[in-house]
């Protein structure tokens, strides 16, 4: 990313760069989306460039995407990337294609449009160019969603999906406070390694050695933790897999215990049918 920084440079020498994350999974869109969403609501207005590319070269668009009043844009490949954070900031305003030729630099191969194409546009954007100026507009309703699963309740139980695993471990799920109401502060997980019993917590202090707690995160979902120690590791749990959460029984509100040899939960189907 430096060398894309130094094209941005280049054109607009005044910008002051933040980087919000080098740390994708490759070719994981998903985790690019939700980080970029996660960081979106604190950003100051500006122009945003956001790549994890796959398809680079092929037929998928380029894009511009303008939100809020027009005061910020996203920049980056129509893949999904971008639509968690556009959908958080209320919605694309104008959206063009960037298919002008000027703004491109002119380089061999078509592998890296990180720094061909997006690096130069967010330059010209930031030196002031106009919106328009950069290609063709298209339909906001044509962008490409992205992929962010939802829970589901199912014979009272809530079907859930691990959405993210911070450097700490703790499990955020995508599930809110408001959806776990109905089963109570004590409740049975289940996953592929097995069955624990957890409990709600406010902080990670109030759970003792031994103890799962699902607390609210930081943007407002539950995370399942423990307390100074890996909750991924211990369970044995990763980005995208599924946990269903129960009411616990009286018996077994009380166990901390994995279980071997159960039958995991579905997967979490996305709303055009395909599994996650």
């Amino acid at each position: 990313m430096a060398v894309c920084k130094s094209v941005v440079l280049s054109i607009a020498p005044s910008v002051r760069i933040i980087d919000i994350s080098h740390d994708i999974p490759r070719y994981n869109v998903r985790s690019g989306g939700l980080t970029l969403a996660r960081a979106a609501q604190y950003l100051n207005p500006g122009v945003v460039l956001a790549v994890v590319d796959p398809g680079v070269g092929s037929s998928r668009r380029a894009v511009a995407v303008e939100v809020g009043e027009g005061e910020s844009v996203l920049i980056g490949p129509d893949n999904g990337l971008l639509a968690p954070a556009v959908g958080l900031l209320g919605g694309a305003r104008r959206v063009v294609e960037l298919t002008n030729e000027e703004y491109r630099l002119s380089t061999p191969g078509s592998t890296f449009d990180g720094r061909d194409l997006f690096a130069p546009v967010a330059g010209h954007l930031a030196a002031g160019a106009p919106f328009e100026e950069f290609g063709p507009p298209i339909s906001p309703d044509s962008l490409r969603p992205g992929i962010f699963p939802a829970s589901r309740l199912a014979d009272g139980s809530i079907e859930a999906e691990v959405l993210w695993v911070d450097r700490f471990g703790n499990v955020q799920l995508n599930v809110s406070p408001a959806d776990l109401d109905p089963l109570g502060e004590r409740v049975t997980l289940s996953f592929t390694d097995g069955l624990r019993a957890a409990r709600r917590v406010t902080v990670y202090s109030d759970l003792a050695t031994g103890d799962v707690g699902l607390l609210e995160d930081s943007y407002g979902l539950l995370a399942i933790a423990l307390y100074k120690r890996s909750a991924a590791d211990e369970l044995s749990l990763a980005e995208a897999d599924a946990v269903t959460i129960s009411a616990a029984s009286a018996s077994g509100a009380s166990q901390a215990v994995r279980l071997k040899g159960i039958t995991p939960p579905r997967r979490i189907t996305d709303k055009q049918g395909g599994k996650q």
